[in-house]
This record gives C-alpha cells, structure tokens and sequence, in this order.
C-alpha cells in the first residue's frame, strides 16, 4: 500500500504541475496577444491531445497484455507519461500560434476572413505535419526506454491527434468566433 500511497501523490503533484503549466501558458499568450479570448482559443489544441493520449494507452495496455518484466497486466500510463502531456501542452499550442498568426498576416493584406483562414491551413499544413513527423521519430526511440517510454507514447498518441484536429478544429472555432 505504501507504494500505491506513492504514486498517487506524484499523479496529484503532477496534476497539480499541469494546472500551473497551463495557467502559464494562458498568462504569457494574453499578454502576447492581449486578448482573454484568443488564448483560449489557442489552448484548443490541448483538450484534442486527450482525444489520442486516453484511447492510445488503453489500446497500448490491451495489446501488451502479457506479463512484462515479471509484472502481469502492465500499465503503461505512469508518472513520466504525465511528463509527457505536460511537454505536449507546449508543443501543440505551436501550432494554434502559428495558424492563427498566418490568418491576422493573410487579414493584415487585405484578404477576408474566408480566405485568410484557407490561405493559413494550407500555407502550413506542411511544416506542421513535417514537424509533427520528426516529433513522432524522436519519440519512438524512447518508446524502447524502459522508464521514459510513457513519455513518448503519451507524446506520439498526443501528437498523432492533435495535429490531425489542430488543423480543422482551431481554424473552424476562429471563423465561428470571428465571423461577424
């Protein structure tokens, strides 16, 4: 019981460390932005990693279902795993910044909000999945280290879906925001 008592005070320190982080992130892009709204918009990115995080550890945990290292039914979304959400939460509000900034450029010379937001997706598509690609490379070395690999699944599964809806959903959410 002693280790179980452990390991649920290092998930809540961890919790407890996402909140800040995500509290940081919110503070600095307002003020970069100077807007309450836009931030959150931004932070929209975030949310759609637990739509690949969550399904993939469990998908991860159903498939190794065998005994691992002399443990049975392994569990793979351990303390480093929420290292890893937390590292994700910078990374995927990149890709917010970055689309958003290129529609304010694209709405700067003059085009509508329609086409600044088409001009944006398709301009970056590219270095976003070029860089979501070579994210997923690195990580998947570290699948094979026996104390980061909840790390870099929690990274790669992130990744995985949050670039994928970063691209749809942050564009649509700022045309339904700003439209009128």
């Amino acid at each position: 019981e002693g280790e179980w008592d452990i390991t649920l005070d290092v998930f809540r320190d961890l919790g407890l460390a996402f909140g800040a982080a995500l509290m940081g992130i919110f503070v600095i892009l307002m003020f970069q932005t100077g807007s309450r709204l836009l931030p959150v918009l931004i932070m929209l990115a975030i949310p759609l990693t637990l739509i690949g995080i969550m399904p993939g550890f469990w998908i991860l945990n159903v498939m190794m279902d065998q005994p691992i290292g002399g443990h049975p039914n392994p569990v793979f979304f351990t303390a480093t795993a929420m290292i890893g959400m937390i590292a994700l939460a910078g990374i995927v509000v990149r890709n917010s910044v970055v689309l958003i900034d290129f529609i304010h450029l694209a709405e700067a010379e003059g085009h509508s909000l329609q086409e600044a937001i088409v001009r944006s997706v398709a301009v970056r598509t590219r270095p976003i999945l070029l860089t979501a690609g070579t994210t997923l490379l690195a990580n998947w070395v570290i699948t094979l280290d026996p104390v980061f690999s909840g790390l870099a699944w929690a990274i790669i599964f992130g990744i995985l879906t949050s670039t994928l809806f970063t691209l749809i959903v942050i564009p649509a959410t700022y045309w339904l925001l700003y439209r009128g």
